[in-house]
């Protein structure tokens, strides 16, 4: 699967004289995606597999991370550069973003695809959306921008942004169409992660734990603005933690683009975590853990489906979180939370982001049953909910791509 085109239909490339830049030659119909950060590129990677599987003669082209390179992608520039996140977190990098927004708007112009498809990170791109509105080239945004959750101003900047938003919430399409936008439900990517397929007894064995010793997933985040916040608390917590539990085995699940990064905040901690950056490996974490302790987000999804109990917790700048506070319109941030309509898993946010609130829950999360077993129960309910009508998300998510693409172009080109 290519993702830079080789040559025109007839094995020749033409140029136009009165073009200031020269498209690219192609041999099949481009697909331009981008993905701005780790859970980006999994939705991504399963999408242009979905893709290809409809139309082998599919190209692919745009910004994305180590499992959409794996499938032919040739990353204009690291996906990392996109990660970050907070009000106040990008305000350094906000002269290096807006050069990253020309790259991938002249690379649009130059390549003229037939679709552009830019998924999650809305910060950058709903952006690079509104470069191209008027160029006539086919837009989808994949996963909804959370809006409904706060800034529900922003919508009305919306439209004409895209011909078609996907949405990975059951609620979403009514929540949108009530303010005057079609959102479509595509179902969660989550159900197709195969957390599920872990094995506890095969991870135990590959990182050298002992049968009883208390396996702890800690989830701080993939973008590099986040885990510096999270870690120096965990390690604190680690450290209360262990006069109980002396044999108790910290794993941290990460990206392989921000392990290094991972791995030089903790060199120093005396108890030394498990890094793991293999998917299979990850999925074997789960299965082996007692609880968890994540951010709020995709994760606690993805933990739910591995039935690991767990709290979530979050900490970003003093002026993030209240700018934050009185932006927020929803109760909970846990997306297990949102969508079960009450508080599953508990949230220790921001003050409560403390190493003795957190050793204190995760020795509850290691001591409780009942407690365990309602997390669980709630889970199942909460996964029903995600899945679409028909198939697996991505193919749900490429039948709509393919649906769109394949309509004839009711707009002139004025890139």
């Amino acid at each position: 699967m290519s993702s830079l085109p080789e040559s025109g239909s007839d094995g020749q490339s033409t140029v136009d004289p009165s073009q200031t830049t020269m498209p690219l030659p192609r041999y099949g119909r481009v697909i331009w995606i981008l993905a701005g950060e780790a859970s980006g590129d999994v939705i991504g990677a399963r999408l242009m597999q979905a893709l290809h599987a409809q139309d082998p003669s599919l190209v692919f082209a745009g910004v994305g991370g180590g499992r959409m390179e794996a499938l032919g992608l040739h990353s204009l520039f690291p996906m990392s550069d996109l990660a970050v996140m907070g009000l106040v977190e990008v305000l350094p990098r906000l002269r290096h973003l807006s050069q990253r927004l020309l790259e991938a708007v002249q690379d649009i112009e130059l390549r003229k695809p037939d679709l552009v498809v830019t998924i999650d990170s809305p910060g950058f791109s709903l952006r690079l959306l509104q470069k191209i509105e008027r160029s006539g080239i086919k837009r989808v945004h994949y996963v909804a921008p959370q809006v409904w959750a706060w800034r529900e101003s922003r919508v009305k900047e919306f439209p004409g942004l895209w011909d078609r938003l996907l949405c990975l919430l059951p609620f979403e399409p009514e929540w949108f169409a009530k303010r005057g936008l079609e959102g479509r439900f595509v179902g969660h990517p989550v159900l197709q992660s195969g957390v599920r397929q872990g094995n506890a007894q095969r991870f135990r064995l590959r990182h050298n734990i002992p049968a009883n010793a208390p396996v702890v997933i800690l989830m701080p985040g993939s973008r590099r603005s986040e885990a510096p916040r999270l870690l120096p608390v965990f390690r604190k917590m680690l450290d209360l933690l262990r006069v109980q539990y002396p044999d108790i085995c910290p794993v941290i699940p990460v990206a392989p683009v921000i392990a290094p990064t991972i791995r030089q905040l903790i060199r120093k901690w005396p108890i030394q975590p498990h890094i793991v950056t293999d998917i299979h490996d990850k999925h074997d974490a789960f299965a082996a853990a007692q609880c968890a302790l994540t951010k709020s987000g995709t994760s606690t999804l993805e933990l739910a489906m591995g039935n690991v109990p767990m709290a979530v917790t979050y900490r970003v700048n003093p002026v993030t979180a209240t700018i934050a506070r009185r932006l927020i319109k929803v109760p909970h941030v846990a997306m297990v939370n949102l969508l079960a309509g009450r508080e599953v898993v508990p949230e220790l946010l921001q003050e409560d982001c403390t190493p003795k609130k957190l050793a204190e829950m995760v020795s509850k999360l290691l001591s409780d049953p009942q407690m365990v077993e309602k997390q669980r129960m709630a889970f199942a309910d909460v996964l029903e909910m995600l899945a679409p009508p028909v198939g697996t998300p991505a193919d749900a998510a490429a039948a709509e791509i393919m649906d769109l693409l394949n309509e004839p172009v009711s707009r002139s080109s004025s890139i």
